[in-house]
């Protein structure tokens, strides 16, 4: 079964191109103009063994919101495509990933039923201009997009590129967890018998 897909997006402030496949080989080509978001992104798909190409292009002049946000939602709508029937998946995930001094854990139920939970460090020592509440932006266009229930409780840390780096992994390896097959599911695994 190919579990890979190619979404776009354009508007007047970005353009955006993914191409996801959730049973890749931790292949990441990231260029969203956001050297520490590729970053992110990249830890992102190595530690969920999926391979991941983001081509975007953003008024980065004006604020990196933009283009975030809009990574997100195109991202979101790739995993929804691929999944759009949940037949046979797991759907639930959760991994707990040090960072050095940081801890975080995420936590994922591919529901069909968006929502968010973001709970970082207070008072984290920045370093550089992507900071958490970005990272949150960002995930809530992607729970949205993607249908899904999304908690996210990185527990403690000091630094800010520690805390974040342990959220996007932690993130990779949950949704690789829900994702995966399971020939003894029957349809979808809900009592309901559809999500």
């Amino acid at each position: 079964m190919d579990r890979s897909v190619t979404v776009s997006r354009k508007s007047k402030e970005t353009s955006v191109s993914v191409l996801l496949d959730l049973d890749g080989s931790c292949k990441a080509d990231i260029s969203t103009g956001i050297p520490f978001f590729d970053h992110m992104l990249t830890a992102f798909t190595v530690h969920g063994f999926f391979d991941l190409k983001i081509d975007a292009k953003g008024d980065l002049e004006v604020d990196f919101h933009h283009t975030v946000e809009d990574v997100g939602l195109v991202l979101g709508q790739a995993i929804s495509k691929i999944l759009d029937n949940n037949k046979q998946i797991v759907r639930f995930g959760d991994s707990c990933v040090p960072m050095d001094e940081a801890l975080s854990r995420v936590t994922i139920d591919l529901s069909n039923r968006p929502y968010l939970i973001y709970n970082s460090p207070h008072d984290l020592k920045a370093k550089g201009n992507f900071n958490i509440e970005l990272a949150k932006e960002f995930f809530q266009a992607l729970c949205t997009q993607g249908a899904f229930n999304l908690h996210i409780n990185s527990y403690y840390g000091e630094n800010e590129h520690h805390v974040l780096e342990s959220i996007f992994k932690a993130f990779g390896r949950s949704l690789h967890m829900a994702s995966r097959m399971n020939e003894k599911i029957v349809g979808v695994l809900s009592t309901k018998g559809s999500l």
